[in-house]
Protein backbone atom coordinates (compact mmCIF):
# COMPACT_ATOMS: atom_id res chain seq x y z
CA UNK A 1 0.00 0.00 0.00
CA UNK A 2 1.42 3.40 -0.99
CA UNK A 3 1.75 6.03 1.64
CA UNK A 4 2.33 9.74 1.05
CA UNK A 5 3.16 10.41 4.69
CA UNK A 6 6.66 11.49 5.62
CA UNK A 7 8.30 10.76 8.91
CA UNK A 8 10.33 13.05 11.13
CA UNK A 9 13.47 11.35 9.80
CA UNK A 10 12.89 12.75 6.31
CA UNK A 11 15.08 15.76 5.55
CA UNK A 12 14.42 17.82 2.44
CA UNK A 13 11.69 17.28 -0.14
CA UNK A 14 9.46 14.24 0.17
CA UNK A 15 10.29 11.33 -2.16
CA UNK A 16 6.85 11.94 -3.58
CA UNK A 17 8.06 15.34 -4.78
CA UNK A 18 11.11 13.73 -6.41
CA UNK A 19 8.84 11.17 -8.07
CA UNK A 20 6.42 13.77 -9.42
CA UNK A 21 9.20 16.02 -10.72
CA UNK A 22 10.98 13.07 -12.35
CA UNK A 23 7.73 11.96 -13.98
CA UNK A 24 7.05 15.43 -15.37
CA UNK A 25 10.59 15.83 -16.71
CA UNK A 26 10.60 12.35 -18.27
CA UNK A 27 7.26 12.92 -20.00
CA UNK A 28 8.33 16.40 -21.12
CA UNK A 29 11.06 14.75 -23.18
CA UNK A 30 8.50 12.80 -25.22
CA UNK A 31 7.25 15.71 -27.40
CA UNK A 32 10.66 17.42 -27.34
CA UNK A 33 12.47 14.23 -28.33
CA UNK A 34 9.92 13.24 -30.95
CA UNK A 35 10.21 16.58 -32.73
CA UNK A 36 13.92 16.97 -32.10
CA UNK A 37 14.91 13.55 -33.39
CA UNK A 38 12.14 12.57 -35.82
CA UNK A 39 11.59 15.78 -37.78
CA UNK A 40 14.97 15.92 -39.55
CA UNK A 41 14.82 12.28 -40.78
CA UNK A 42 11.38 13.05 -42.21
CA UNK A 43 13.00 15.60 -44.55
CA UNK A 44 15.60 13.20 -45.92
CA UNK A 45 14.76 11.52 -49.21
CA UNK A 46 16.99 8.48 -49.62
CA UNK A 47 19.07 8.68 -52.79
CA UNK A 48 17.77 12.15 -53.66
CA UNK A 49 20.02 14.92 -52.26
CA UNK A 50 18.33 17.56 -54.43
CA UNK A 51 14.90 16.87 -52.92
CA UNK A 52 16.43 16.58 -49.45
CA UNK A 53 18.13 19.98 -49.83
CA UNK A 54 14.87 21.49 -51.06
CA UNK A 55 12.96 20.08 -48.08
CA UNK A 56 15.48 21.51 -45.62
CA UNK A 57 15.66 24.93 -47.28
CA UNK A 58 11.88 25.32 -47.36
CA UNK A 59 11.65 24.25 -43.70
CA UNK A 60 14.59 26.23 -42.36
CA UNK A 61 12.85 27.57 -39.25
CA UNK A 62 11.44 24.19 -38.26
CA UNK A 63 14.81 22.58 -38.97
CA UNK A 64 16.47 24.99 -36.54
CA UNK A 65 13.67 24.50 -34.02
CA UNK A 66 14.23 20.74 -34.14
CA UNK A 67 17.89 21.30 -33.26
CA UNK A 68 16.90 23.47 -30.31
CA UNK A 69 14.36 20.85 -29.26
CA UNK A 70 17.01 18.10 -29.35
CA UNK A 71 19.39 20.23 -27.29
CA UNK A 72 16.62 20.98 -24.79
CA UNK A 73 16.04 17.24 -24.35
CA UNK A 74 19.62 16.85 -23.15
CA UNK A 75 19.33 19.74 -20.69
CA UNK A 76 16.18 18.15 -19.28
CA UNK A 77 18.05 14.83 -19.16
CA UNK A 78 20.68 16.31 -16.85
CA UNK A 79 18.09 17.63 -14.41
CA UNK A 80 16.12 14.37 -14.62
CA UNK A 81 19.01 12.10 -13.74
CA UNK A 82 19.91 14.26 -10.72
CA UNK A 83 16.33 14.04 -9.46
CA UNK A 84 16.27 10.29 -10.03
CA UNK A 85 19.57 10.01 -8.17
CA UNK A 86 17.96 11.59 -5.10
CA UNK A 87 14.98 9.27 -5.44
CA UNK A 88 16.88 6.01 -6.00
CA UNK A 89 20.06 6.60 -3.99
CA UNK A 90 18.66 4.96 -0.82
CA UNK A 91 18.48 1.64 -2.70
CA UNK A 92 22.16 1.56 -3.63
CA UNK A 93 24.34 4.68 -3.90
CA UNK A 94 26.97 3.08 -6.15
CA UNK A 95 24.43 1.89 -8.70
CA UNK A 96 22.76 5.30 -8.59
CA UNK A 97 26.14 6.89 -9.39
CA UNK A 98 26.59 4.58 -12.38
CA UNK A 99 23.17 5.69 -13.60
CA UNK A 100 24.25 9.33 -13.41
CA UNK A 101 27.65 8.71 -15.02
CA UNK A 102 26.25 6.81 -18.00
CA UNK A 103 23.69 9.50 -18.75
CA UNK A 104 26.17 12.35 -18.29
CA UNK A 105 28.50 10.68 -20.78
CA UNK A 106 25.78 10.26 -23.40
CA UNK A 107 24.38 13.77 -23.03
CA UNK A 108 27.37 15.77 -24.38
CA UNK A 109 27.76 13.28 -27.24
CA UNK A 110 24.13 13.87 -28.22
CA UNK A 111 24.50 17.64 -27.92
CA UNK A 112 27.74 17.75 -29.91
CA UNK A 113 26.12 15.61 -32.59
CA UNK A 114 23.81 18.53 -33.41
CA UNK A 115 26.83 20.32 -34.92
CA UNK A 116 26.37 18.07 -37.95
CA UNK A 117 22.96 19.65 -38.53
CA UNK A 118 24.37 23.15 -38.17
CA UNK A 119 26.94 22.14 -40.80
CA UNK A 120 24.08 21.16 -43.11
CA UNK A 121 22.53 24.61 -42.66
CA UNK A 122 25.86 26.29 -43.42
CA UNK A 123 26.31 24.25 -46.60
CA UNK A 124 22.88 25.34 -47.80
CA UNK A 125 23.27 28.96 -46.69
CA UNK A 126 24.82 30.25 -49.92
CA UNK A 127 27.70 31.85 -48.03
CA UNK A 128 30.45 33.44 -50.12
CA UNK A 129 33.11 31.00 -48.94
CA UNK A 130 31.13 28.15 -50.52
CA UNK A 131 31.22 29.55 -54.06
CA UNK A 132 34.19 27.32 -54.94
CA UNK A 133 32.01 24.22 -54.53
CA UNK A 134 29.54 22.98 -57.10
CA UNK A 135 25.95 22.29 -56.20
CA UNK A 136 26.62 18.58 -56.51
CA UNK A 137 29.56 18.84 -54.09
CA UNK A 138 27.49 20.83 -51.60
CA UNK A 139 24.72 18.25 -51.72
CA UNK A 140 27.19 15.39 -51.29
CA UNK A 141 28.65 17.01 -48.18
CA UNK A 142 25.15 17.74 -46.90
CA UNK A 143 24.22 14.06 -47.14
CA UNK A 144 27.50 13.15 -45.42
CA UNK A 145 26.73 15.38 -42.44
CA UNK A 146 23.17 14.05 -42.23
CA UNK A 147 24.56 10.51 -42.16
CA UNK A 148 27.14 11.47 -39.53
CA UNK A 149 24.33 12.94 -37.42
CA UNK A 150 22.47 9.64 -37.60
CA UNK A 151 25.58 7.68 -36.61
CA UNK A 152 26.28 10.09 -33.76
CA UNK A 153 22.80 9.49 -32.40
CA UNK A 154 23.54 5.76 -32.23
CA UNK A 155 26.80 6.42 -30.37
CA UNK A 156 24.91 8.47 -27.79
CA UNK A 157 22.29 5.71 -27.78
CA UNK A 158 24.85 3.31 -26.29
CA UNK A 159 24.97 5.39 -23.12
CA UNK A 160 21.24 6.15 -23.16
CA UNK A 161 20.83 2.39 -23.06
CA UNK A 162 23.46 1.79 -20.39
CA UNK A 163 21.92 4.24 -17.91
CA UNK A 164 18.69 2.26 -18.01
CA UNK A 165 20.36 -0.85 -16.61
CA UNK A 166 21.35 0.54 -13.17
CA UNK A 167 18.11 2.50 -13.06
CA UNK A 168 16.09 -0.62 -13.82
CA UNK A 169 18.05 -2.56 -11.21
CA UNK A 170 17.41 0.13 -8.59
CA UNK A 171 13.70 0.20 -9.38
CA UNK A 172 13.53 -3.60 -9.25
CA UNK A 173 15.30 -3.78 -5.88
CA UNK A 174 13.68 -0.70 -4.34
CA UNK A 175 10.54 -2.15 -2.82
CA UNK A 176 8.87 1.25 -3.22
CA UNK A 177 8.26 0.86 -6.96
CA UNK A 178 6.79 -2.06 -8.96
CA UNK A 179 9.42 -4.61 -9.95
CA UNK A 180 7.95 -4.98 -13.42
CA UNK A 181 8.97 -1.39 -14.19
CA UNK A 182 12.56 -2.27 -13.38
CA UNK A 183 12.40 -5.29 -15.70
CA UNK A 184 11.00 -3.17 -18.53
CA UNK A 185 13.72 -0.55 -18.07
CA UNK A 186 16.42 -3.22 -18.28
CA UNK A 187 14.81 -4.58 -21.44
CA UNK A 188 14.92 -1.02 -22.79
CA UNK A 189 18.65 -0.93 -22.06
CA UNK A 190 19.28 -3.92 -24.28
CA UNK A 191 17.02 -2.49 -26.97
CA UNK A 192 19.23 0.60 -27.28
CA UNK A 193 22.43 -1.44 -27.20
CA UNK A 194 21.25 -3.93 -29.81
CA UNK A 195 20.13 -1.10 -32.08
CA UNK A 196 23.39 0.86 -31.79
CA UNK A 197 25.77 -2.03 -32.26
CA UNK A 198 23.47 -3.66 -34.81
CA UNK A 199 23.54 -0.54 -36.99
CA UNK A 200 27.33 -0.28 -36.72
CA UNK A 201 27.86 -3.93 -37.63
CA UNK A 202 25.02 -4.37 -40.11
CA UNK A 203 24.00 -1.10 -41.87
CA UNK A 204 20.68 -2.59 -43.00
CA UNK A 205 19.78 -3.67 -39.44
CA UNK A 206 16.18 -2.93 -38.46
CA UNK A 207 15.75 -1.14 -35.14
CA UNK A 208 14.00 -2.92 -32.29
CA UNK A 209 13.85 -0.08 -29.75
CA UNK A 210 10.30 0.68 -30.86
CA UNK A 211 9.37 -2.62 -29.21
CA UNK A 212 11.51 -2.25 -26.07
CA UNK A 213 10.89 1.33 -24.95
CA UNK A 214 7.75 0.68 -22.88
CA UNK A 215 9.58 0.94 -19.59
CA UNK A 216 10.47 4.54 -20.38
CA UNK A 217 6.81 5.29 -20.98
CA UNK A 218 5.24 3.45 -18.05
CA UNK A 219 7.89 4.42 -15.50
CA UNK A 220 7.31 8.21 -15.66
CA UNK A 221 3.55 7.72 -15.82
CA UNK A 222 3.72 5.65 -12.64
CA UNK A 223 5.92 8.26 -10.94
CA UNK A 224 3.54 11.04 -11.88
CA UNK A 225 0.29 9.29 -10.97
CA UNK A 226 1.18 6.77 -8.26
CA UNK A 227 4.45 8.09 -6.88
CA UNK A 228 6.34 5.82 -4.49
CA UNK A 229 5.74 3.92 -1.29
CA UNK A 230 7.07 6.63 1.01
CA UNK A 231 7.20 4.40 4.09
CA UNK A 232 9.44 1.89 2.33
CA UNK A 233 11.57 4.71 0.89
CA UNK A 234 12.01 6.14 4.38
CA UNK A 235 13.19 2.79 5.74
CA UNK A 236 15.84 2.49 3.04
CA UNK A 237 16.89 6.11 3.51
CA UNK A 238 17.49 5.49 7.22
CA UNK A 239 19.54 2.36 6.53
CA UNK A 240 21.71 4.18 3.98
CA UNK A 241 22.59 7.04 6.33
Amino acid sequence: MNSNKTTHHNVGPSPTVYARVAGILYLLMVPLGFFGYMYVPSLIVSGDPVKTASNIMTSGSLFRLSIVSALTVQVVNIVLVLVLYRLLKPVNKNHALFMVIFLLVGTPIAMFDQINLFAVLRLLSGADYLTGLTTKQLHAQMMLFLDLHRQGAYIAGIFFGLWLFPMGYLVFMSGFLPRVLGILLIIGCFGYLIDSFGIFLFPSFKEIVLFTFWGEVLFPIWLLIKGVNVEQWEKLALKSE
